[in-house]
């Protein structure tokens, strides 16, 4: 029993391309055969990774190996499931995006090719999207005769709204790298061949702000930005509170104080 977990876990490790560059967490989806569909093999390797992230990391980059981001579900793991296994499977994809989204430190996603169903369901778990100009964004799980199952119905409207997404499910209708930069499907447009280098540059940028700031724009601030307005701005004075309060943030503010760091200027 021992040797199987041992060899299922070396298996689930494979799936992944992890490395460590500075406090930066480089995350590679390692299935460039099979254009990075996601098995529960991958899943499952996303959610370890994530459970365990070292002590130092600032901040993670995850990423595809090959030419793609991710082509989606792995379909071949549905012929045989029932209704039962379909919801608990689901539930499992909530459960893993969920510790993408919720990490303790950002989460860069440099996406290329296919970014496509749940692909596009784990993209929209990371804080920021680099796409370059080869990336091309799709749900084809309408033309499939399935539905989004990896949270992608919660965060995908979030970012391009409720009509657009619904345009997609009906149609099939893909967008382009272009396209998505305009639409909010990624926040920056890099050149070919450059969103993860862009990635790990502003992976390394992010990792150097003072950790209790980072924790308030991902923990807090989405909860602010849903709640009732009152107390959305009572969570905020008591967030800003608390991070204004922080040793670090002292040390910050003197050093701009004394002029030791840089005003902000256009780039």
């Amino acid at each position: 029993m021992g040797n199987a977990a041992t060899a299922a876990t070396a298996d689930r490790s494979a799936l992944l391309k992890v490395e460590l560059a500075g406090s930066v967490l480089s995350v590679g989806l390692n299935r460039p055969a099979k254009r990075n569909a996601l098995n529960d093999g991958i899943i499952l390797a996303i959610q370890d990774c994530f459970s365990h992230l070292p002590d130092g990391v600032g901040a993670v980059v995850i990423h595809g190996i090959g030419d793609h981001f991710s082509s989606g579900l792995d379909l071949s793991e549905l012929t045989e499931q029932d209704a039962t296994d379909g919801l608990r499977h689901s539930q499992m994809w909530h459960r893993v995006f969920d510790k993408v989204q919720y990490c303790r430190v950002p989460v860069i996603a440099a996406l290329k090719g296919a970014v496509i169903g749940g692909g596009l369901e784990l993209a929209c778990a990371a804080h920021i999207r680099v796409a370059e100009p080869s990336a091309y964004f799709a749900l084809p799980e309408g033309q499939r005769g399935i539905f989004v199952g990896g949270g992608g119905s919660v965060r995908l409207p979030r970012l391009i709204g409720v009509a657009r997404m619904t345009d997609m499910m009906l149609t099939g209708r893909v967008y382009s790298a272009t396209e998505g930069a305009s639409y909010g499907f990624s926040q920056y447009l890099t050149e070919e061949g450059n969103a993860y280098p862009k990635a790990m540059e502003l992976a390394a940028k992010v990792a150097s702000n003072a950790p209790l700031t980072n924790f308030a724009v991902l923990q807090a601030l989405p909860l602010i930005a849903e709640a009732n307005p009152q107390t959305g701005l009572l969570m905020e004075s008591l967030m800003a509170t608390v991070a204004q309060s922080d040793k670090e943030a002292k040390l910050r503010i003197r050093a701009f104080l004394d002029r030791k760091t840089a005003k902000v200027k256009p780039t």
